[in-house]
């Protein structure tokens, strides 16, 4: 990255003549005077951008470096790649493995679903060529809901069943409690856990210790210095990817062509600057207007969806880089083009005008189905995005517009890097650390306070005082020594009345009495 130069003035529209690659800012109504305020700052964020990828210290909460610009630039050569290549390979023509359960959470889910869409389409299992070739079929787990490993658990035999757990730390509980979970199942069933169990982890964590332990099959390493929204374009991508006879070379060389335009210093011919400049503009600064990202495209359905993690976990901070309350963010929603013109469209034709569209299209059709002599599906849904657009700025909303060659891995690498870049550079003109999530770290210490209060109640419900006790949540909460945390207590009740699960060996039961819920120990 060479020193920045003077922008020149804002283009109404971005192209790769190379790629296809189009950026078309005309709809978001940037006039040069604002683009040029940017100026200075666009060119202090690019002076840091080119800190970072020189290995600079950018996330000063954690004291880590941020390295998955760069780390792409060498990672499709190294031994690492090959090693996940060779990996996934024999194990598809050994064929003792028919079936892959990803067990992770945010990052280490959103990306590898977006990427098996993208690449498979929302039936991969059936019906990719991957699937043909005898690659395993591959599933997902990324919450702590008992619904979704049941649900997996009723499609998977174990005996030929591959469990690939991902997580930095190894301390996520959601993450942790399904991968328990599902080594008792094996324990159950008879299987060892360790030939069907694979981590994908920092060395050393706890997830790391406890996979060399049980003699796992393999254990990935993952660098400590790649967060989990933007470790999709690593081994955290790759492994999933692998499994599944995905071309992850591709993604990455899309990527690292994004990442050299989005390399150049005149902000102008940057389109990542651009995007970052466009979201600044429209929202004052501050996230004024929300962003809808609206790909006309069924293999990126999931778009929104991931970009809500890499936008709204970067961007979504009380506080800035000095310390000072700003409580910034982007809040970011969205579908898929076509279908929502039958869903929220409406509000943003007619509605509050709070937001700018994302208009992502990919222009090569998958297949060529004719409705008449005249037109396609696939030009119906060019025009239905067409006709969207004028009617939205038609009436002074706003909207940008990406275009793609193609809904494929190697353009799905390409908008990946994008994005990455656009969320490191506005992160850097509004000052905030795009790097920590301290929010989700509260959420966490707040949920682990909460199972502390169950812990308070089942030691009271071991008491003799316990049995044969009848009352309210409140009177529970007084009993167990908490009065303040009533809520939490009837909770805690509700959930043991509803499943049947006894608490500390005695049995909820729950009737609603004089408007209230009145519960009974035995």
């Amino acid at each position: 990255m060479s020193a920045p130069a003077c922008p020149s003035a804002v283009p109404a529209v971005f192209v790769d003549a190379e790629t296809g690659f189009t950026l078309d800012l005309t709809g978001m109504g940037i006039q040069p005077a604002q683009f040029a305020t940017l100026a200075g700052p666009l060119a202090q964020a690019h002076a840091e951008m080119v800190r970072l990828e020189a290995g600079a210290i950018k996330n000063p909460d954690e004291n880590r470096k941020v390295t998955h610009f760069s780390d792409r630039l060498v990672y499709a050569d190294s031994s690492l790649f090959r090693d996940v290549e060779a990996f996934a390979r024999d194990l598809a023509a050994a064929g003792e493995i028919t079936q892959v359960l990803i067990n992770g959470i945010g990052g280490s889910a959103l990306g590898p679903q977006l990427l098996q869409q993208a690449a498979h389409g929302p039936y991969w299992n059936d019906q990719s060529s991957a699937a043909r070739r005898g690659y395993p079929k591959i599933y997902f787990v990324d919450n702590t809901d008992s619904a979704g490993l049941t649900d997996a658990l009723a499609v998977l035999d174990l005996a030929k069943t591959l469990a690939v757990t991902i997580s930095k730390s190894g301390a996520t509980q959601e993450t942790k409690n399904n991968m328990l979970a599902l080594e008792a199942r094996y324990r159950a069933a008879g299987i060892p856990f360790g030939p069907h169990a694979v981590a994908v982890t920092m060395p050393g964590s706890e997830l790391d210790r406890y996979a060399h332990a049980g003699n796992w099959r393999k254990i990935f390493p993952m660098a400590d210095s790649v967060g989990g929204r933007t470790s999709e374009i690593n081994i955290v991508g790759h492994v999933p990817a692998a499994l599944a006879g995905i071309d992850f070379a591709a993604l990455v060389a899309g990527a690292r062509h994004m990442d050299e335009l989005t390399r150049q210093p005149d902000p102008a011919r940057n389109p990542g600057y651009l995007l970052a400049a466009a979201w600044y503009l429209a929202g004052h600064g501050k996230g004024d207007r929300n962003m809808v990202v609206v790909p006309y495209s069924d293999r990126f359905g999931l778009m929104g969806k991931y970009l809500q993690q890499l936008v709204m976990e970067s961007l979504g901070k009380e506080k800035d880089l000095d310390g000072k309350v700003v409580h910034q963010g982007l809040t970011v929603y969205g579908n898929k083009g076509g279908t929502d013109a039958h869903a929220y469209i409406q509000q943003l034709n007619d509605g509050r005008d709070d937001f700018f569209a994302v208009f992502i299209e990919p222009l090569r059709d998958a297949a060529d189905y004719p409705i008449d002599a005249r037109l396609s599906m696939g030009d119906y849904l060019h025009g239905f995005k067409e006709g969207l657009v004028r009617a939205l700025t038609g009436k002074g909303r706003r909207a940008m517009e990406i275009t793609l060659t193609a809904a494929d891995v190697y353009n799905l690498g390409m908008l990946i890097a994008l994005f990455e870049r656009a969320v490191a550079v506005y992160a850097e003109l509004i000052h905030v650390n795009a790097f920590h999530q301290p929010g989700v770290q509260a959420y966490k210490l707040a949920s682990k306070e909460v199972t502390v209060i169950l812990g308070q109640l089942q030691d009271w419900l071991a008491t003799p005082a316990a049995a044969a006790w009848r009352g309210s949540a409140a009177a529970a909460a007084t009993a167990a020594g908490c009065p303040e945390q009533a809520r939490t207590i009837a909770g805690w009740l509700d959930k043991a009345a509803v499943n049947g699960r006894p608490l500390a060996g005695r049995r909820i039961t729950r009737a609603f009495v004089a408007g209230a819920w009145e519960y009974t120990v035995a």
